[in-house]
C-alpha cells in the first residue's frame, strides 16, 4: 500500500488501477464501496502536477454527484476545483472570456455532462485545447444519445491522437471512466465493445490485487422472500377507488374546456390556413386519446390508485386517493396559484369533477390496517423484523433502504408502514423521490410533490445520523448518492435491468449486510435474477481477460441510422451544430426570446403527413387511424415576435421517422437564424453583442461600474489659469467694472477671456442689492510693461490681507493681476507709506505686513472712520467688520463681555477709546444668491486697540478682495467653456451650443455652483434613449425586442459613456472643484505639487502621464471621478444640445460621441424603416375604428396592424407582433413626457421629481387605464320596423374600446380582457375623478385593475406606429399622447401639484428618515389575501382582499401603504427622492419585494 493521500491509504488494487490508467485509457468496473473515486482522485492529482496548462474535467450524471465528488475532489487537489451546474447558471455564461477564467483559475473542472457538451457545442471549451484528463463516473451510461456519448462523437473522435499525455498541444485528452454495471442489455460481450468504442477506452478490473480487493467489498448476502399476489377473486376492495373509479368513466372529453376552447379557435381560424390545420390535429388528438390535462390526469389518478391497491392494499389506495383529492381540491382552486401552470377554466372544470366523488378519510384503528393490506406489505414487514432482530443480535444499529418503482408507491408505503401496528414503533419512516421525474411536471398528480413531510436533504441527514432507520425510495438512490453503507437492502418490485440490479445492491456493502428481493408467486421475476447472475459472472471474466487489452479502434457512425451525419461548424471559432442538437439550440432560442404569460414563443411543429384526417374530430364514425410506416416531413414555425420575412421551415417528405424529420426542419430554421445574424459566433442568442468590449487600461478605470460604485482615477481638472508656456510672451488686459467700485484693469497670462457681450457674473452680497460686473477687453501688453510689477504688488496686498495663512510670501507669480485704474496717490497710500516705514522699527513680520496695530494707528491719523477690517490679534487673527472708535464708558455688561473676551490676559487695562466691530458675514462665495438679501444684523462687540490689528485697505479695495476669488472663479468656468469649444468641438455642430447652456451642462452638483447639469442630463438621458432606439429599430430589422432593448441598454449604458468621456478626454473640463471662500487662495503660473497624495490615490495608467520638471519626473495629479459623473456630463451635454437645436443637434451630439453605434440622419433612418413596412390586399376591419379612435388615418396600414398584433395572433398575416413598436413607443412617450416635466412653467423641476412624475404617467398600470377608457362609436345601423311602422333601417351605433381591437388568437387573453374590463366597470368612476379633481394619485385603484400587459404595451406601440407613419413627427406622437389623454393627466399634475408618489415609496422614505423598521408580512386563508404592515415589528393596520393571484398581493401591499399613511398623517413628508433611490439601491440585493414605481 502507498501512503495516505489526504487521511485515505491507497489500497494496492486502487495503485494497479491509477498505474493502468496512466499507461492508457481505461473504464474501470468496481463494485460499489471499492473506492473507485479515490483512484481518480489520485489521477487527477497525477494529471494536475504533470500538465501545466490543461484542465481535469470530471463529469457526474446530476448534480447531486457532482456536488459529492467536487467536495471529495477538492479535499485531496491543492488547487482550486471549479464546478458548473444549474445553480451556476451555465446557460448564462455567453461570453467565452468567462469559461477562459473559471479554466484559468481551476486545475479541476467538475460538471454534468449537458454543461461540457453546450460549452463544446459553443465553441466556449475546446476539448483538445483545454483538456487533459476526461473522467466519466458511472461510464455505462455513454450510449446512444446520451451527452456523455455525444461528448466523444461530436468533438472527442474529430482530434489528432494523443502524442504525449504532458504535450500542451491540440490532441486528444485522456479518458477515464467509473462504472459499477458496465453492461446494458442482455449481451456482455456486445455491451463491452460499444462502450469500450465509444469511449475509446479498456473496461479493467484488478487482477494482480484481486484478493485484497475481496477483503474490502463486501458483497451482500443474497436472499429473496415470496409473497403471494392477489388472484382475480380475492382482489383487495376500495371504496375511494370505486367511487372515483365510478365518476372518470362518466366524464366525456367533449365537455373539456379545452376542446372547446380548440372549437372555438378552429372556429375562428381561416380554412385551408396553417392554423387552421393545426388547431384540426390538435382538436382531433386530444378527442381520440382523451388527452386533455384533466381527462388524461384524472386516467393517471385511477391507475396509480389501482396500483397501489393491488401492490399495497385497500387501506393505502384510500388513503392516497383521499390526500391527492384534498390537494387536488385546494390546488384547483381558482384563487390559489401553488401551481401556476394549471389554467383558471382547467382549475374550475377539474374541481367540479372531483367534488363528485365521495371518498372518506381512512381509519387508523390498528385492525383496519391489518385487514387491508397486502400479503406483500405484510412480507416486507417481516423481512424488516427479521433483519432489524438479526443485526442488533450482533450488536450493530439497523439502517436499510426499499427500492420502489413508483413514485406514489413510495408515498402510499411509507404513510401505511408508519401507522401500521407492526412497524410504527419499531422503525422510523421516509421516503426519497428525486426531483428529475419529468413526467410528473405539468401533469395532475404534480400535487403529490406537495405531499412530502421532508425535504430530500432533511431525509438524508437524518438517516445519517440515525434519526430515520428506514428509507422507502424510487431509483434515486441507486447510484452514487452518498448515502452510508446500509446493513439490509431490499427491493420492493424487481429492478427494471442488470445496472438497476448491480447500483441497488451495491448500497449494501455493510460487512454481513443482506440484499433481499421479494419475488411473486406468479410471473419470471426469479429467473431475471438468475440471468443477471448469470451476465455478471460473463461480466467479471471479460474484464479480467488479458486478451482483451487492446487499444480499442474508433467507433462506427453513431448517428442515428435514420439521419446522415449533417453538421455547420462555425469557421471563426468551431462552435458546432447537430441534427443531435439543433432542436434543443432552437428550443433554447427561443426561450430567451422576451415574452409575457399570454404568448408562446416556442417553435411549433407540424408533422407531414397529418396524424388524423381533416376534420377527424368531427365525424361520426370516429375510427383509429391506421399506422402509417413513413416517410415523414416536417414544418418548423417560428414565433410571431420575430420579425423574420420566413417563419416557417420545411423539409420534405423523405425522412424514416418523426423524429429525424423534426430534426432536420429544426437544423433549417436554426441555420437561418445564423445566417439572418441573430446568432453570435458561438451559435448563441446574440446577448454576447451587448457586452462591453472596453479596452483594458478602461476595464481597470471602470471596476465594478454596474454597481455604479466604481471610481476612475483620472488627471485633475484642466487649469486654465495657469500659461502652458511659464516663459511669458504677453499679457491680456482688460477692464474689470465690479458694481458701483472704482474700475480695475485686469491682466490674465493664459487664455483670452471672451464673455457675452462683455457680461461678467452678478454677485449676491449680504445685505446689498446684486451687484453686476463687466470685463471688456483692451488687448495685451508686453511682460516689461511697468504696470505689471506694479499690479503683482497690488494683488499680492489684495489676497494677503485675506488669504495670506494659505498663501506663501516668497510666490507672487499670480496669472492673474488687477490695479485700479485711476493711479492718483490716495490717502491710504500715504498711511501705507507710514506703515512701511515703521515696520523695520516695529519688526513686523509677513504675516503682519498689511496690517498694523490699531492703537498706534488710530493716534497717528486721529482715529479715522474709513476702516473696513479689523483683526483680533496678529497673525492673521480672526478678521472683524469695522463700525466705530468708542469713546464713550462701556456699560457694566458691555464691560463684562470685554473682560471675559480677554480673560487669559488677566485683568486688562481698558484704554479708550475701544474699537467697536461686528463679525464679517460668513458667506464667502458671491455667485449663488441667497433665499433673502438681508442682512442679519449681529450684536457689536469691543477689542482693545492694543491688542488688535487694522488692515491697510481701504474699503474699495476690502471690497476687492472679498469680491475677487467669486469673480475669478466665474471668469474660470467661462475660460473652461470656451476651451471645450475650441479644443474639442472646433469645426462641429457642437460649437453652436450657446456657453449659458454649456456652462450648465459641465457643472457637477459637487461643485456647488448656482446651476448644475443634473436637469440637462435627465432630459439629456431621455434624448439619447430616443435618438438609439431610432437607429436600433433601422439598423437591425430581424431583431426582435428583447435584442434591441439589450443593445440600447448597453449603448446608453453609464459604462459606455464613461468609456466615451475619458477616450476624448472630455473630463479635463468637468467643473467639479469647489468654490470655498474660507480655503481659497490664488492661482501660480509655476504650479504648487502637494507633498502628499490623498489617503485613497491609487494610480491609473489610463490617466497616468508624466513631466519633466527641473530633471525630475513627477507624475501630474489626479483625483477621484465616479463613472456616473462621467456618464451623466455626456447625457448633459446631449441634453444642451437638444435645447438649443432641437433633434438635428442632439442627433450631431449623440455621433460626435459614437457610443458604437453606426449613425445615419433620422429622417433616413425613418425612412429606411417606411420602405420595409409591407401592403396587404385586405385589411382586419377593425383598422377604420382604431384610426378613428387615435385621431389618425394611416398612410401605411402595415404599420397600424403590426401596432395592433399580439404574438398568439394566428392568422396567415407575415406581419410580426407589436413588440418593435412597442420598443420604439416607449421611447417616445418618454421624451414627450420628459419634454414637458422639463419645460412645465414656473416648476424648475428637480431629477427626481420629474422621475417620479413620468413615472405615475409611463407605467403599465395608467397605460392599460387608458387603453381601457379609449373607445368610439361604431355605426350598427340595422334593417327594422320604424317609429311609423315600416320596414327601413334603424341608425344603432355600439361602444368599441380600444383593448377590443387587438388581433390575438389566445382564449386567455380573451378571458383576461374581459376580467379586466368588468373590474373596470367597478373603479373607472374613482380612478377618473381622482385624476380629474383629487390631490393624490390613484395608484392603489389602478392596481386594483389588475391589467395584463399587453394593455399597456398595445398604448405604446400605437405611439410608436404613428410616430412611425408620420415620418418621425414628434409632434404628430405628442397630438396623439394627448388625444389618448396621457397629456391632459400629466398637465394636470403638474398644474394642481398632484401628489404623485408611490404609496410604498411614501411609506419608506417615511420609514428611513424616523429610522423606523418598516415591514410587509402576507397571509393567505381560505380564499383571502392579507397584508399587515409592521414598523419596529408593531403591527400598525392590516388589510384584508380576495386572493386572485400574485396580482391580488400588490394590490392589497398598496391599499395597506395607502391606510398606514393616513394613520400616520404622512401627505407632507418631505420627498427626498435622493435618499429613496439610495435606500433602494442598498436593499435590492436583499429585499425580493422591491416596488417599481
Amino acid at each position: 500500500m502507498t501512503s495516505p493521500a489526504n487521511g485515505i491509504t491507497t489500497r494496492g488494487y486502487q495503485q494497479e488501477m491509477l498505474e493502468e490508467s496512466l499507461r492508457r485509457n481505461i473504464i474501470i468496473a468496481l463494485d460499489t464501496g471499492s473506492g473507485k473515486t479515490h483512484i481518480a482522485v489520485l489521477r487527477i492529482k497525477t494529471e494536475v502536477e504533470r500538465q501545466p496548462t490543461k484542465v481535469s474535467w470530471f463529469l457526474a450524471p446530476t448534480v447531486a454527484l457532482c456536488e459529492q465528488q467536487r467536495g471529495v475532489i477538492q479535499g485531496a487537489i491543492s488547487g482550486p476545483v471549479g464546478i458548473i451546474s444549474g445553480s451556476k447558471e451555465p446557460d448564462q455564461w455567453k461570453n467565452s472570456a468567462l469559461w477562459q477564467t473559471a479554466l484559468h483559475n481551476n486545475r479541476v473542472m467538475v460538471t454534468t455532462p449537458q454543461v461540457l457538451l453546450d460549452a463544446l457545442r459553443h465553441s466556449y471549451v475546446s476539448l483538445g485545447r483545454d483538456i487533459s484528463l476526461l473522467i466519466f463516473d458511472e461510464a455505462h451510461h455513454a450510449v446512444d444519445n446520451h451527452p456523455y456519448n455525444r461528448i466523444m462523437v461530436e468533438f472527442y473522435f474529430n482530434l489528432p491522437a494523443q502524442t504525449s499525455p504532458i504535450s500542451t498541444g491540440y490532441q486528444r485528452p485522456s479518458i477515464l471512466g467509473l462504472t459499477a454495471s458496465p453492461i446494458y442489455g442482455g449481451n456482455a460481450e456486445k455491451a463491452f465493445k460499444t462502450i469500450e468504442a465509444n469511449l475509446d477506452s479498456t473496461i479493467r478490473a484488478p487482477r494482480r490485487h484481486k484478493d485484497e480487493l475481496a477483503t474490502f467489498v463486501h458483497r451482500p448476502v443474497f436472499r429473496h422472500v415470496m409473497y403471494n399476489y392477489p388472484d382475480e377473486i380475492n382482489m383487495p376492495f376500495s371504496t375511494n377507488l370505486a367511487a372515483l373509479s365510478a365518476v372518470v368513466q362518466q366524464i366525456d372529453i367533449r365537455d373539456d374546456p379545452s376542446v372547446h376552447s380548440l372549437q372555438k379557435q378552429l372556429g375562428r381560424a381561416s380554412p385551408g390556413s396553417t392554423d387552421y390545420y393545426r388547431l384540426d390535429q390538435k382538436l382531433s388528438k386530444v378527442i381520440h386519446k382523451s388527452d386533455s390535462f384533466t381527462h388524461k390526469g384524472l386516467r393517471d389518478f385511477v391507475r396509480t390508485a389501482e396500483a397501489i391497491c393491488y401492490d399495497l392494499g385497500s387501506w393505502a389506495a384510500d388513503w392516497y386517493i383521499w390526500e391527492v383529492i384534498q390537494h387536488a381540491k385546494r390546488v384547483a382552486n381558482p384563487t390559489n396559484n401553488l401551481i401556476s401552470t394549471w389554467k383558471n377554466q382547467e382549475k374550475v372544470y377539474l374541481l367540479e369533477i372531483i367534488n363528485r366523488i365521495v371518498v372518506t378519510p381512512v381509519s387508523h384503528y390498528p385492525d383496519d390496517i391489518l385487514e387491508a393490506s397486502t400479503d406483500k406489505v405484510r412480507t416486507l414487514i417481516d423481512t424488516l423484523l427479521m433483519e432489524k432482530f438479526d443485526t442488533e443480535a450482533l450488536n450493530e444499529s439497523y439502517s436499510g433502504l426499499v427500492f420502489v418503482q413508483r413514485r406514489d408507491t413510495v408515498l402510499a408505503l411509507t404513510e401505511l408502514l408508519r401507522h401500521h401496528p407492526f412497524t410504527q414503533d419499531v422503525f422510523t419512516f421516509g421516503c426519497l423521490l428525486g426531483t428529475s421525474d419529468s413526467s410528473y411536471r405539468h401533469s395532475f398528480l404534480d400535487i403529490t410533490r406537495f405531499m412530502l413531510k421532508n425535504t430530500h436533504e432533511d431525509t438524508l441527514d437524518d438517516f445519517r445520523i440515525g434519526k430515520m432507520t428506514v428509507i422507502i425510495s424510487t431509483a434515486v438512490a441507486e447510484e452514487g448518492i452518498d448515502i452510508q453503507a446500509c446493513g439490509s437492502v431490499i427491493r420492493w418490485d424487481p429492478p427494471p435491468n442488470m445496472a438497476s440490479w448491480a447500483q441497488s445492491r451495491g448500497r449494501a456493502r455493510r460487512k454481513r449486510s443482506t440484499y433481499t428481493m421479494m419475488f411473486s408467486n406468479v410471473g419470471a421475476d426469479h429467473a431475471n435474477v438468475v440471468k443477471w447472475q448469470n451476465l455478471e459472472q460473463q461480466m467479471v471474466a471479460l474484464y479480467n481477460d488479458p486478451s482483451r487489452d487492446m487499444v480499442v479502434d474508433d467507433p462506427d457512425d453513431q448517428a442515428d441510422a435514420d439521419d446522415e451525419v449533417l453538421e455547420f461548424r462555425v469557421p471563426s471559432t468551431g462552435a458546432l451544430l447537430t441534427l443531435n442538437s439543433a432542436v434543443s439550440h432552437l428550443s433554447h432560442f427561443c426561450a430567451v426570446i422576451p415574452s409575457t404569460s399570454h404568448a408562446d414563443n416556442r417553435p411549433l411543429y407540424d408533422i407531414d403527413p397529418p396524424e388524423y384526417l381533416p376534420g377527424w374530430h368531427s365525424f361520426d364514425n370516429q375510427f383509429h387511424p391506421p399506422l402509417y410506416p413513413g416517410p415523414w416531413g416536417s414544418k418548423v414555425t417560428l414565433p410571431r415576435s420575430l420579425p423574420l420575412p420566413n417563419r416557417e421551415f420545411v423539409t420534405e417528405k423523405i425522412y424514416k421517422s418523426r423524429i429525424s424529420a423534426h430534426r432536420h426542419a429544426a437544423f433549417t430554421a436554426f441555420k437561418a437564424l445564423y445566417d439572418a445574424g441573430l446568432l453570435n459566433e458561438h451559435l448563441l442568442p446574440i446577448t454576447s453583442v451587448v457586452e462591453p468590449q472596453l479596452e483594458e487600461e478602461v476595464k481597470e478605470m471602470l471596476k465594478d461600474v454596474e454597481q455604479r460604485a466604481g471610481f476612475a482615477k483620472v488627471s485633475l481638472q484642466i487649469d486654465l489659469w495657469t500659461p502652458q508656456n511659464q516663459a511669458l510672451q504677453s499679457w491680456h488686459t482688460y477692464e474689470l467694472i465690479i458694481g458701483g467700485l472704482p474700475p480695475l484693469i485686469f491682466f490674465n497670462a493664459s487664455h483670452k477671456i471672451s464673455l457675452p457681450l462683455n457680461e461678467g457674473p452678478t454677485l449676491f452680497c449680504p445685505g446689498k442689492v446684486p451687484l453686476m460686473t463687466s470685463l471688456r477687453y483692451i488687448g495685451s501688453v508686453s511682460p516689461s510693461d511697468p504696470r505689471i510689477e506694479v499690479a503683482r504688488k497690488f494683488t499680492k496686498m489684495l489676497f494677503w490681507s485675506l488669504n495670506g495663512s494659505r498663501m506663501s510670501w516668497d510666490k507672487d507669480d499670480f496669472p492673474y493681476l488687477v490695479l485700479p485704474s485711476d493711479t492718483t496717490e490716495s490717502h491710504w497710500e500715504r498711511r501705507r507709506e507710514w506703515i512701511q516705514s515703521n515696520s523695520t522699527v516695529t519688526g513686523a513680520k509677513h504675516a503682519d505686513e498689511y496690517v498694523v496695530n490699531a492703537e498706534k494707528f488710530g493716534k497717528e491719523f486721529s482715529y479715522p472712520t474709513d476702516v473696513a477690517i479689523v483683526r483680533a490679534g496678529f497673525q492673521f487673527a480672526k478678521g472683524y467688520q469695522f463700525v466705530a472708535w468708542r469713546f464713550e464708558p462701556l456699560d457694566e455688561e458691555e464691560e463684562s463681555k470685554l473682560r471675559e473676551r480677554y480673560s487669559r490676559l488677566g485683568d486688562p487695562k481698558i484704554v479708550y477709546p475701544l474699537l467697536e466691530v461686528r463679525p464679517l458675514h460668513p458667506r464667502t462665495n458671491f455667485l449663488i444668491p441667497t433665499a433673502s438679501q438681508a442682512i442679519r444684523q449681529t450684536e457689536s462687540l469691543f477689542l482693545l486697540p492694543d491688542m488688535s490689528a487694522i488692515s491697510i485697505l481701504s474699503p474699495d479695495e476690502s471690497d476687492y478682495a472679498l469680491l475677487l476669488p467669486s469673480i475669478l472663479r466665474s471668469f474660470a468656468c467661462s475660460m473652461t467653456v470656451s476651451s471645450l469649444r475650441d479644443e474639442l468641438f472646433t469645426a462641429t455642430p457642437l460649437s453652436q451650443i450657446p456657453d449659458s447652456l454649456l456652462l450648465t451642462a459641465l457643472t457637477a452638483p459637487v461643485s456647488g455652483e448656482r446651476s448644475n447639469y443634473q436637469r440637462l442630463e435627465t432630459l439629456g438621458d431621455t434624448v439619447l434613449k430616443y435618438l438609439v432606439s431610432i437607429q436600433l429599430l433601422a439598423e437591425y430589422p430581424l431583431w426582435h425586442e428583447g435584442y434591441l432593448s439589450k443593445k440600447k441598454d448597453h449603448s446608453v449604458s453609464n459604462v459606455r459613456l464613461a468609456k466615451r468621456n475619458i477616450t476624448l478626454s472630455l473630463y479635463r473640463w468637468i467643473i467639479r472643484d469647489r468654490m470655498l471662500g474660507k480655503k481659497w487662495k490664488p492661482n501660480y503660473i509655476v504650479r504648487e505639487i502637494a507633498e502628499e497624495k490623498p489617503a485613497n490615490y491609487v494610480t491609473d495608467t489610463a490617466a497616468e502621464a508624466i513631466e519633466e520638471d527641473s530633471g525630475k519626473k513627477k507624475k501630474k495629479p489626479q483625483q477621484e471621478l465616479s463613472t456616473k459623473v462621467l456618464a451623466d456630463v455626456v447625457e448633459s451635454i446631449i441634453g444642451a444640445s437638444y435645447l438649443h437645436g432641437g433633434f438635428s443637434l442632439s442627433y450631431e451630439c449623440a455621433r460626435f460621441f459614437d457610443l458604437g453605434l453606426r449613425w445615419h440622419p433620422i429622417p433616413d433612418r425613418i425612412e429606411a424603416m417606411l420602405s420595409r413596412v409591407q401592403t396587404a390586399e385586405e385589411y382586419p376591419p377593425q383598422l377604420v375604428i382604431v384610426e378613428r379612435l387615435l385621431g389618425y388615418t394611416f398612410a401605411r396600414k402595415g404599420l397600424l396592424i403590426e401596432a395592433l398584433t399580439h404574438s398568439s395572433y394566428e392568422h396567415d398575416l407575415h406581419t410580426p407582433s407589436y413588440e418593435r413598436m412597442e420598443f420604439l413607443g416607449d421611447s417616445v412617450l418618454d421624451m414627450i413626457v420628459t419634454d414637458f416635466l422639463y419645460h412645465a412653467p414656473g416648476k424648475d423641476y428637480s431629477p427626481g421629481h420629474i422621475h417620479i412624475r413620468r413615472s405615475a404617467v409611463v407605467n403599465a398600470h395608467i397605460l392599460s387605464y387608458i387603453c381601457l377608457s379609449s373607445s368610439t362609436e361604431a355605426d350598427a345601423t340595422m334593417p327594422g320596423v320604424s317609429q311609423d311602422g315600416s320596414i327601413g333601417l334603424v341608425a344603432e351605433s355600439h361602444r368599441i374600446y380600444l383593448w377590443q381591437c387587438l388581433l390575438h388568437s389566445s382564449p386567455t387573453i380573451l378571458e383576461a380582457q374581459r376580467n379586466t374590463a368588468t373590474r373596470y366597470k367597478y373603479h373607472k368612476d374613482e380612478i377618473r375623478n381622482s385624476l380629474e379633481h383629487g390631490n393624490l394619485f390613484p395608484w392603489a385603484n389602478l392596481i386594483r385593475l389588475q391589467a395584463p400587459k399587453f394593455l399597456s404595451d398595445m398604448v405604446e406601440s400605437l405611439i410608436g406606429a404613428v410616430f412611425l407613419d408620420s415620418g418621425g413627427d414628434i409632434n404628430v406622437a405628442t397630438t396623439l399622447v394627448g388625444r389618448l389623454g396621457i397629456l391632459p393627466i400629466l398637465n394636470r399634475i403638474v398644474r394642481d401639484d398632484v401628489d404623485v408618489l408611490h404609496p410604498v415609496s411614501r411609506l419608506s422614505l417615511w420609514a428611513s428618515k424616523h429610522g423606523k423598521q418598516l415591514e410587509y408580512k402576507f397571509e393567505k386563508a381560505k380564499g383571502q389575501v392579507s397584508c399587515m404592515v409592521a414598523v419596529d415589528e408593531k403591527e400598525e393596520c392590516r388589510i384584508t382582499e380576495p386572493y386572485h393571484g400574485k396580482a391580488s398581493e400588490e394590490e392589497v401591499k398598496f391599499l395597506a401603504s395607502e391606510s398606514a399613511i393616513k394613520m400616520f398623517r404622512l401627505r407632507d413628508v418631505d420627498v427626498n427622492y435622493t435618499l429613496l433611490k439610495k435606500r433602494r439601491a442598498s436593499t435590492k440585493k436583499t429585499r425580493k419585494d422591491g416596488t417599481k414605481l
